[in-house]
């Protein structure tokens, strides 16, 4: 099931191209050489959206919504990477049995209205559609454009917003991973662009900040694999060899970003030194969220603070800004709303578990963090956020002291207290049972995403 907003809209008496595709009707706009190049054909992966930019024409961006599909990879690009270790592949996280579980539970939820259908099965065989070109019903498009309005404040629910439209940012971060997938992606590009409207950076940024800015978010975790950097580099994985074992994932990402954009020609009419110095700075952006150089970023910034001599009308100087911006923005889930919050550390924490059973199987060491028989959520939270997380916003209010911050550090403080009551329960009952995970939703953390 798949629906496509095409901007600007298609007009209904402009014929139809070849690669316009039904699907039980709804409709999908793709180039026929499907998105961002040229597949294998024998590359098939499961994706729940995409943004995909159509090079037959040059001014259409569509967004694909709404689903349950198997779209092709693009070439070059292994949708799931195999390790170099030869007895760990990263894709024993995610079994094809599992996944056809997850398509079926979730195409049960998300049934095209009648009203859709209608419309769309006119719209192919020719039919106008009185009233109005839209191909979603007025119900649908209520409710996202309600959700859209609201992108700029703080408690804006990311979750809400996946479950109404289901929209993802684009094809390669993996819809299985509990925690770093589109939905963390959007979350932070989410809150990145809630730091650039506070007035110390909204009034100092160019266009070319806010653009790097954003697809720096958007892009920050591209083609996660579900494991951190010791795993990668205890299984040998050719990635932890390629970089040396030096920021793996975050040199991955960036390589990764690099490679859509160019791809997608969508900056094609820029000169050649201007694509290059987008790429070094998504990159530099990126690489500032290697969480093992938080206290040297960190160092520097309260350097500065200290100096008071940050001048954003310097280009470096807006730059390192912003580098900060995106690490608060990355690691902001303790700053939110404890209803959101919670599903967020929920999320992260089975990702670590999945890991954690992975290695204990193969006999590699568990991680830390990673033992879901030693370790809750609430441990594992109450240490992020005293040792990650409080540190680097209460430098971020010295920098902008506004609602926001204090928000963020009200929520943050909030959020704290309640996972130390979590644990003091915990103790208290002696209960090996994490009361977090009792809590859990299924819809919260479907069983698909859970190891057999």
């Amino acid at each position: 099931m798949e629906v496509c907003y095409q901007l600007p809209v298609l007009p209904l008496d402009r014929p139809v191209p070849q690669h316009v595709l039904s699907r039980r009707g709804a409709i999908s706009f793709s180039s026929s050489s499907a998105l961002f190049g040229c597949p294998n054909p024998r590359q098939l992966s499961q994706r729940r959206g995409a943004i995909s930019y159509d090079s037959s024409d040059q001014t259409a961006l569509y967004i694909r919504m709404l689903g349950d599909v198997r779209v092709r990879s693009r070439a070059g690009f292994e949708t799931e990477r195999r390790g170099s270790h030869p007895y760990i592949d990263i894709r024993i996280f995610h079994s094809n049995s599992e996944i056809e579980v997850s398509v079926s539970a979730r195409n049960i939820r998300r049934l095209l209205s009648f009203q859709r259908y209608l419309r769309s099965s006119r719209f192919f065989r020719g039919i106008t559609v009185p009233s109005s070109s839209n191909i979603l019903d007025d119900d649908y498009n209520g409710q996202a454009k309600c959700m859209l309005e609201k992108v700029g404040k703080w408690n804006f629910d990311i979750f809400l917003l996946d479950r109404l439209t289901n929209v993802m940012v684009q094809e390669d971060y993996h819809s299985h991973n509990p925690y770093h997938n589109a939905v963390h992606a959007a979350d932070v590009t989410q809150a990145m662009h809630c730091y650039l409207k506070e007035p110390k950076l909204s009034k100092s940024l160019t266009p070319w900040d806010v653009l790097l800015s954003l697809i720096a978010a958007a892009t920050h975790d591209l083609d996660h694999p579900g494991v951190n950097q010791p795993f990668l580099i205890k299984t040998n994985h050719y990635l932890a060899t390629l970089y040396k074992n030096i920021s793996v994932l975050e040199n991955h990402h960036w390589r990764s970003a690099v490679g859509l954009l160019r791809e997608s020609g969508l900056f094609a009419h820029m000169s050649l030194e201007n694509r290059k110095l987008m790429e070094s700075q998504i990159g530099a952006l990126i690489l500032a969220t290697d969480i093992s150089r938080q206290n040297e970023y960190l160092s520097v910034f309260r350097t500065h603070l200290d100096r008071g001599d940050l001048c954003l009308e310097e280009a470096g100087h807006r730059h390192f800004i912003l580098q900060m911006a995106l690490k608060c923005a990355d690691i902001c889930n303790p700053c939110r709303t404890w209803e959101l919050s919670k599903q967020w550390s929920e999320k992260v924490t089975e990702e670590f578990f999945h890991q954690g059973d992975v290695e204990k199987k193969y006999h590699l060491g568990v991680s830390p963090l990673c033992d879901r028989q030693s370790e809750t959520i609430a441990n594992i939270q109450i240490g992020f956020m005293t040792y990650l997380v409080e540190p680097l916003f209460s430098e971020w209010a010295r920098f902008s002291n506004t609602r926001l911050s204090q928000t963020m550090l009200g929520h943050l403080g909030l959020n704290k207290a309640s996972w130390k009551g979590l644990q003091r329960e915990q103790s208290s009952s002696g209960d090996d049972t994490d009361p977090a995970f009792e809590e859990m939703d299924s819809d919260v953390l479907p069983q698909e995403t859970r190891l057999s």
